[in-house]
């Protein structure tokens, strides 16, 4: 296999969950520009709709599937539609998240409890269902956040906690899959990006924190897409269990 062939996901069936806005289209559309058909699953499937498009427009297939990650069900489901609709599933990207940006002395229970059900235990119902359906191997790629490992200047206890256990849930299911199933497990750690979530932010604030990144810019939405392609493909093959930091230097500084 030639290096760039090493890329191409032609025959590979990807499921990409929070597809319906920001970086879940841009993972959707870069993975079946780079071959593969793609599972779209999001709360707000009619805005699924335009990834679908996006993805057709690639020439590859695409199914629309309406999925809460906090819920089990919504996870086996969107899991089994991939297989019976597109012929199987050997690309995960967990990419459903949400965030609060409230002090922690005033956040409420249910406040953090909605951050952790999507964004940690989704990921996990995410992919053991996957993980049951993958016959011949994989690759799962959780999305957390350099706030996984180091702070924003903002409140958000919720969505830090989430996103370093996500470090930890790679790890585990690395090691538990990789040799005796065959799944490469891996996060990507985004820095900042413009997104539904960043846009959501206090005036001002993307701007503030320019100095703390080493390019001196914003990330743009294909450069953290082309991580998840690398990921996602056999040109990682011997990637498993580790973090992947697209973040132009936040970490550095």
């Amino acid at each position: 296999m030639g290096i760039l062939e090493r890329f191409r996901l032609e025959g590979k069936v990807a499921v990409v969950t929070g597809a319906s806005s920001g970086l879940g289209v841009a993972f959707a559309q870069a993975l079946a520009e780079a071959g593969a058909d793609v599972a779209l699953g999001a709360r707000r499937v009619e805005r699924l709709e335009e990834t679908k498009r996006l993805v057709e427009a690639a020439g590859r297939r695409a199914i629309t599937v309406a999925t809460d990650v906090s819920k089990p069900d919504d996870c086996t489901r969107l899991v089994q539609q991939a297989v019976e609709q597109l012929g199987g599933v050997d690309i995960l990207v967990n990419n459903a998240g949400i965030g609060t940006a409230v002090p922690a002395t005033r956040e409420t229970p249910e406040q953090f409890r909605d951050v952790v059900d999507v964004n940690l235990n989704g990921a996990y119902w995410m992919c053991q269902a996957f993980g049951r359906a993958a016959g011949n191997g994989g690759s799962i790629v959780n999305i957390g956040s350099v706030l996984g490992s180091t702070t924003a200047g903002l409140p958000q206890a919720a969505y830090s906690a989430t996103k370093a256990a996500l470090i930890g849930l790679t790890r585990d299911l690395a090691v538990q899959w990789t040799g005796r199933k065959g799944i490469r497990v891996n996060c990507l750690a985004p820095g900042f990006f413009p997104s539904e979530m960043t846009a959501q932010y206090v005036p001002g604030y993307l701007e503030s924190v320019l100095p703390r990144i080493a390019t001196g810019r914003m990330g743009e939405l294909e450069e953290c897409a082309a991580a998840v392609v690398f990921l996602a493909s056999d040109a990682a093959s011997y990637i498993t269990g580790t973090v992947l930091t697209v973040d132009g230097g936040v970490l550095a500084t």
